[in-house]
């Protein structure tokens, strides 16, 4: 089965430029035809209106995608930034379909699978390490900042690294095949000893909010 998917956001609608959810049906159609599939044999799951800073699984069409596709299909998108936010979240969504057996096609890279062309995953490779490279400049820089603020007498909030090493655990376990709810992994940080900064366990809440937050980076 080839499953496609397509995505526009508000403001791509605004403007039906190229990057239209029917431009990108006619590639996904066009695609199934080279494989001898015609339009009947695709499936199309469409977010209309959705970010692309949103993870696909917290999109509505992306999550039942997700759901759907099954060992032996093939997924398609046009393009890579429509069906991910950045190159780092595809390349962390691989090993994903890898384990369903799934073929995951980026048409803008390569027609054939980028878990197989290895010059698809050399190019998102490539991308995921220069998009890697601004976020540390970006932590460079606001290291310097902070460092310049405190050389000024401000006052400068200290990282607190238990509570960093919290909200790793908590997306680790959330988005892990096991797939841990919010009261499973309040559990788990209690039997790690890891607590807030205020001292106390982490409530449901406080997880779900981080889990939200990561959702939409």
């Amino acid at each position: 089965m080839i499953l496609g998917y397509v995505r526009v956001s508000s403001a791509d609608q605004a403007k039906d430029d190229r990057s239209s959810l029917q431009t990108q049906t006619d590639v996904i159609e066009g695609f199934a035809r080279t494989r001898g599939v015609d339009k009947w044999g695709v499936q199309i799951f469409t977010d209309a209106g959705v970010s692309g800073a949103t993870k696909l699984a917290f999109r509505p069409a992306g999550a039942e995608l997700l759901k759907t596709m099954q060992k032996g299909d093939i997924v398609i998108a046009s393009k890579l930034d429509r069906m991910f936010r950045s190159a780092s979240d595809a390349l962390n969504m691989f090993d994903a379909f890898k384990e369903q057996g799934v073929d995951l096609v980026l048409y803008d890279m390569s027609a054939e699978s980028v878990l197989e062309s290895a010059t698809a995953k050399l190019t998102v490779t490539i991308l995921a390490a220069v998009a890697e490279m601004e976020r540390v400049r970006i932590r460079e820089r606001t290291a310097e900042g902070r460092k310049a603020k405190k050389a000024r007498g401000s006052a400068v909030l200290e990282v607190n690294e238990d509570e960093c090493r919290a909200r790793e655990m908590m997306k680790e376990l959330y988005y892990s095949r096991k797939g841990y709810g919010y009261h499973a992994i309040a559990g788990e940080l209690a039997a790690q000893g890891l607590v807030s900064r205020a001292g106390k366990p982490f409530t449901r809440m406080a997880i779900r909010r981080v889990i939200l937050q990561d959702a939409v980076q």
